[in-house]
């Protein structure tokens, strides 16, 4: 059983490598930015809500994310494994995270950090903006993203680094290259 975190900057690739870990170890990616978003465009109340977060380039407070997270972890298919994309980002969300896999008797096995450059992700923000019209990336948005980062999530990493669990992977590169850094990352750190 796997029961990981995914974390790093805003464009660093967390989503494109959580669809592959999720595929190579069998185990359920849980985006909170692709839950955000489905709610965003079937216009639910969250998502209502969350949009103008969003689009300000603002976490959605705890409170919405903590309930969807812990309702999440509670389906079927999380039972062999999991991995989880764009959530704990503050220190308040890795208690909530943890209260939630005590009650299941469970912890987490890794945390994997891919890392990258602000300028770097800068200019892939922006490609990416380009290509899908997305709202929620123009330059202000993405540096204010950025800030947010490396002022409330870089506490979350130090926690995990603390706890022993923490593997950074450099983002920087082709897809498949920094899919075969994470995938040798997460088998080093497993048997550790």
């Amino acid at each position: 059983m796997t029961r990981m975190l995914i974390i790093g900057p805003p464009g660093s690739g967390k989503g494109t490598q959580a669809e592959r870990i999720s595929e190579r170890l069998g185990v359920v990616a849980i985006s909170t930015g692709d839950i955000f978003r489905a709610n965003v465009k079937g216009e639910t109340p969250l998502g209502v809500e969350a949009k103008k977060y969003m689009d300000a380039g603002d976490f959605v407070p705890d409170s919405v994310t903590n309930k969807m997270v812990r309702d999440r972890l509670s389906e079927d298919d999380v039972e062999p494994g999991f991995l989880l994309d764009g959530y704990p980002r503050t220190t308040a969300q890795v208690d909530y995270l943890d209260a939630i896999l005590a009650d299941g008797d469970q912890k987490l096995d890794v945390v994997l950090q891919l890392t990258a450059d602000d300028e770097e992700l800068v200019k892939r923000l922006l490609g990416r903006a380009k290509e899908t019209g997305r709202s929620d990336d123009n330059e202000g948005v993405i540096r204010h993203r950025l800030d947010l980062y490396h002022g409330q999530t870089e506490p979350v990493v130090q926690k995990y680094a603390e706890r022993g669990i923490l593997t950074q992977v450099d983002g920087i590169g082709g897809i498949d290259e920094v899919t075969e850094r994470v995938m040798e990352a997460i088998k080093s750190a497993q048997t550790a």
